[in-house]
């Protein structure tokens, strides 16, 4: 069924939602941390981190990227969850077979905790050397997917997975389906085409439920990231103990506006401008 966005939702300062940002660290400002942390802050959130790695990139190219050991993600992630009460959890950027199974372990202990995971592709096999892409994909289906309440990913990504890769094997009608086959709780694909020039955020959940919003035609010049703010607004939403597809649609509204900003600081893809709201 389609939904209508209704008008941009007020963000209040007091006691903020306090989520866990989950992912590798970007210098440029791109996406993942500290980008993330910026946008839960214009959101009225309060970002924890935990990084599991570090990023040599611009605006044109990731470099190299250095992973964190596990025990010491552990070590991160563990220190505050003890700690503070952390709302909900985001993960993005695993980038080895121990990280995710660090993070399935640290979910299931704190299963209360809504979980976002945001499915993106992984870096060039050049870049991780000695981690198999096959591997980690399958590690963080069989481990990490049944523990997500929510999973975001491009419907042109799961799809390629669908038709050539990971989810190839599953005997689900569509990407998501598949997802859902391999345990998420509810999945919100991005970039759905529904006809031609025009594409919807779909949501799929249990019991066949799906629910559709329309996506605006993106600029014309790329934005690196473009569903980063999205993610975000999605685990304060989740946070704040909003039901889906509540949830959703508040992130959606609250997301758009950040996405669309957007400007170029260097030679490469433009950066969504967090600096404002």
């Amino acid at each position: 069924m389609q939904i209508p966005l209704d008008s941009p939702l007020s963000v209040s300062n007091t006691n903020p939602t306090v989520v866990l940002v989950v992912g590798p660290f970007d210098p440029s400002g791109s996406g993942n941390l500290p980008a993330d942390a910026v946008t839960c802050a214009g959101l009225g959130a309060h970002a924890l981190s935990t990084i599991t790695a570090v990023h040599v990139q611009d605006t044109i190219s990731t470099e190299d990227i250095q992973l964190m050991p596990a025990e010491l993600i552990d070590d991160q992630a563990r220190c505050l969850l003890e700690d503070m009460n952390i709302q909900a959890i985001k993960v993005s950027g695993l980038y080895s077979i121990e990280s995710v199974q660090v993070l399935a372990q640290i979910a299931a202990d704190y299963a209360h905790v809504p979980l976002v995971l945001h499915l993106e592709a992984l870096p060039d096999t050049t870049i991780l050397e000695d981690e198999d892409p096959d591997d980690i994909m399958a590690a963080l289906f069989e481990l990490l997917l049944p523990q997500t309440d929510l999973v975001l990913a491009e419907h042109s990504l799961i799809a390629h997975w669908k038709a050539d890769g990971p989810l190839q094997r599953t005997s689900a009608d569509s990407p998501a389906q598949a997802l859902l086959e391999h345990g998420a709780q509810w999945v919100l694909s991005t970039g759905f085409p529904i006809r031609p020039g025009q594409s919807a955020y779909l949501l799929h959940g249990p019991e066949q439920a799906t629910f559709n919003w329309k996506r605006p035609a993106p600029p014309p010049t790329h934005s690196s990231n473009a569903n980063g703010p999205l993610s975000c607004a999605l685990t304060i939403e989740l946070g704040k103990g909003v039901a889906m597809p509540k949830a959703v649609e508040n992130a959606l509204v609250l997301a758009g506006p950040l996405a669309a900003n957007t400007f170029q600081p260097g030679m490469g893809s433009r950066l969504i401008n967090r600096s404002t709201t």
